[in-house]
């Protein structure tokens, strides 16, 4: 499986999309993308992060970039928590881990004092040649939207 790095270009990649749509990277070639990888629909600190995405989408959009979120929960319970909070973007399904895999985001995390496999909070930002130009991980909610902004509105000058 191939996992990709800041500096390389992203393959092309398809997955199904709220909206009834199917997302298709290359079709946002031109425009930034954030791409932001979460554990869950509809717990605390997802709803956080989607809620900071969808406060800032008009900075985003000034700057040319387009937002999804990935989890692997189902389409059914995506279309529900993007009604619920009201996000102006779409998030993709990825139940068979086939970008939490090419995103390297799939972890070992302790929860209640098992281990388990789950989605480490990440965040990928592909240039608008469809080139990763940064990757954040192990995610805190608390300013990540401002930490974006700045590296896209650095990249940009």
């Amino acid at each position: 499986m191939i996992e990709i790095n800041v500096g390389d270009l992203t393959p092309d990649f398809e997955a199904l999309s709220t909206g009834n749509k199917t997302f298709k990277l290359s079709s946002y070639k031109g425009q930034f993308v954030v791409i932001y990888f979460y554990p869950k629909d509809n717990t605390p600190g997802c709803t956080l992060e989607g809620q900071d995405f969808r406060d800032s989408i008009e900075k985003f959009t000034a700057l040319n970039t387009v937002i999804v979120g990935i989890s692997r929960d189902s389409l059914r319970t995506h279309e529900n928590f993007k009604c619920k909070q009201q996000f102006p973007f779409d998030l993709l399904s990825d139940e068979d881990e086939t970008l939490c895999q090419l995103f390297d985001v799939i972890k070992m995390k302790s929860m209640y004092g098992k281990q388990v496999r789950g989605i480490e909070r990440s965040t990928f930002l592909i240039d608008p040649q469809g080139t990763l130009i940064c990757e954040w991980r192990k995610v805190k909610v608390k300013n990540h939207i401002n930490e974006i902004l700045q590296v896209i509105t650095k990249a940009k000058s």
